[in-house]
């Protein structure tokens, strides 16, 4: 299965982390927290957002930027309004970090503009403000598991008080 990394730059909304940490339970994806957060981590609208799948992730945090990237040397796309690239344009390869910034600002411009190549924007109404985060997220590590046609992931559901036929 291929490794897919979510980094969430000093996200403020707990309710979205914890939706976004549900996200990566059920996907198989690691989740980075960069600092500084507008939450704590034993927030209880964190953990209600994330209900019951804390103790499926794959979490590490970070003090800030630097940090992250001292750590983690691998390849990234930067999802944000100002990309110049449809998320499915590009490839998500093995160990690939989506990297998502704050809610109310986005990731820093240094930093986009120092990897043009690599800022990919979700496709939108003009004028609109962006999708909600966990939203984009959700976006974002579907389409790189879709190229890897979501190996290791269940795709045929089944009922609960029936049976297909």
């Amino acid at each position: 299965m291929k490794e897919v990394n979510i980094v969430l730059v000093e996200p403020q909304i707990p309710q979205n982390t914890g939706n976004i940490a549900r996200t990566c339970a059920v996907t198989g994806a690691r989740l980075h927290l960069v600092g500084p957060l507008g939450f704590t981590p034993d927030d209880k609208k964190l953990k209600r957002a994330g209900l019951d799948y804390w103790h499926d992730l794959d979490i590490t945090y970070y003090q800030d930027l630097e940090e992250y990237f001292s750590k983690n040397p691998g390849p990234c796309r930067f999802f944000t309004s100002k990309g110049q690239h449809r998320h499915t344009q590009v490839t998500y390869p093995d160990g690939v970090a989506l990297v998502f910034g704050r809610e109310d600002a986005g990731l820093p411009e240094e930093l986009l503009l120092a990897h043009p190549e690599d800022c990919v924007r979700i496709p939108m109404r003009r004028g609109e403000r962006c999708l909600n985060l966990s939203n984009s997220v959700a976006v974002g590590v579907y389409e790189a598991l879709r190229q890897d046609d979501f190996a290791d992931l269940e795709d045929i559901g089944q009922l609960t008080r029936y049976e297909w036929k």
